[in-house]
């Protein structure tokens, strides 16, 4: 078990460690993006919630694990699945440049630790006692009809694109081929979130685990939309692929977004030291078993 629990935090420090530096040679480095002005600046935006939000949310996040805080396992999981989703959009996003390895070892990095996460028991003994405690049907319903929304927005665009002639105006002002956010929501984490909220309504400890870590994810990436559109319109004011305008809603949405975590983890933070708690080397805190303590 000792390896066990050693190996996700050295994974998530080495994801925090890559990160950061994919981050900050993206944000400082003026010429190592290439391609439409407002497509460089929402890199820039993107690389600053890597910096500023995502990495030390990770960070804290460990910390505050290993010292036997359970419900910091979401906030683990959540900026981890954030940095995986946002190395694939800096990887297909923006031109091929010198950072490319270091995108590549951030999605790496991020995806091991994802798996290495998922597989420790603590994050199994958070996940049932959420769905033993906490009413889950109404988060369940509004992942549904996020998801959903996302969804039907997305497809509104693809969709009627598909008859036009190469290079479709779909992507114009992009300087890509193929918009990996398409590409991702649709086939990966809408999806996830969908079935994953099916086994939440059904108070499956799965369900509690990828509902959690997807919500988190969420909030993350409605503050960094909030900021690369901000950045991608600064760089380039005349650009029709970003907006000013989208800035506060993503902010309210983030907002929102808390909402269903909080709904989900409020009795587990106020039971204390009940099932759940995390046990990781190095700490004080005993993981209590949920069997025994049913």
């Amino acid at each position: 078990m000792a390896v066990q629990q050693r190996l996700p935090v050295r994974l998530a420090v080495a994801t925090a460690v890559v990160s950061l530096a994919a981050g900050l040679w993206t944000l400082w480095d003026h010429g190592l993006l290439s391609g439409p002005e407002a497509m460089q600046g929402s890199a820039r935006g993107t690389s600053l919630v890597v910096v500023a939000v995502a990495v030390p949310l990770l960070l804290a996040s460990v910390a505050a694990a290993r010292r036997g805080a359970a419900v910091a396992l979401v906030l683990w999981g959540g900026a981890t699945l954030y940095l995986v989703y946002n190395a694939v959009l800096l990887l297909f996003l923006t031109p091929f440049n010198s950072a490319f390895l270091l995108y590549v070892a951030m999605l790496g990095t991020g995806l091991w630790s994802a798996g290495a996460l998922l597989a420790t028991p603590q994050v199994w003994d958070l996940g049932g006692t959420v769905v033993r405690e906490a009413p889950v049907r109404g988060v369940a319903a509004y992942v549904w009809v996020v998801a959903g929304l996302n969804a039907l927005l997305w497809l509104a665009n693809v969709v009627p694109a598909l008859d036009d002639a190469a290079p479709t105006p779909m992507l114009d002002g992009t300087g890509v081929t193929t918009n990996a956010i398409y590409v991702q929501d649709l086939a990966v984490w809408l999806p996830l979130m969908v079935v994953a909220a099916g086994w939440l309504s059904r108070r499956e400890a799965r369900g509690a685990v990828v509902v959690l870590a997807g919500l988190v994810l969420w909030v993350v990436e409605a503050v960094s939309i909030a900021v690369d559109q901000a950045f991608g319109a600064a760089a380039d004011p005349s650009s029709t692929v970003v907006s000013t305008d989208l800035v506060v809603p993503f902010l309210v949405l983030a907002v929102v977004g808390l909402v269903p975590v909080w709904v989900l983890l409020r009795r587990v933070a106020t039971a204390g030291s009940g099932p759940g708690t995390a046990s990781f080397p190095g700490t004080t805190t005993t993981r209590r078993s949920l069997h025994r303590a049913s």
